[in-house]
């Protein structure tokens, strides 16, 4: 039996109703003060619907628009929770400039070309040693 929509959800169902991990709300709690849902005894989360509303404007700002966290950030504090909703609703809206990607790809510098290189070339032996020990368990 499915939920009504005025009920509570876990994270695991607010997860799912996002389509993001557990691990991203659990983040976004980290980045975004104004996303505070109830905690119950042992620390279990629940989010009512307003909390939903929110999380569904952060994840569209986010992943759809193309919104930095600080980008979030500055719209949450200069528009408040209504204009977050709002996205969450589809009125993602032009990105104001400053919001969005704070270095375009073409913007880089040698030095920081060279920087994420090798800080690529670092993920790809990780994700080797990590593969190795997968096959041999």
């Amino acid at each position: 039996m499915a939920k009504g929509p005025e009920a509570f959800r876990t994270i695991s169902e607010a997860a799912d109703e996002l389509n993001v991990p557990q691990h991203v709300l659990r983040f976004w709690e980290t980045k975004f003060s104004f996303i505070r849902p109830m905690k119950r005894a042992g620390g279990r989360r629940f989010y009512r619907p307003q909390d939903i509303a929110v999380l569904r404007g952060v994840r569209a700002l986010l992943h759809d628009a193309g919104y930095t966290i600080k980008g979030v950030q500055k719209l949450h504090k200069d528009q408040g929770l209504k204009r977050l909703v709002a996205a969450g609703h589809g009125d993602v809206g032009p990105r104001p400039e400053g919001l969005g990607v704070e270095v375009a790809a073409g913007d880089l510098t040698e030095e920081g070309r060279e920087r994420l290189l090798f800080a690529l070339e670092d993920l790809e032996t990780a994700k080797h040693r990590l593969d190795t020990l997968l096959d041999k368990a």
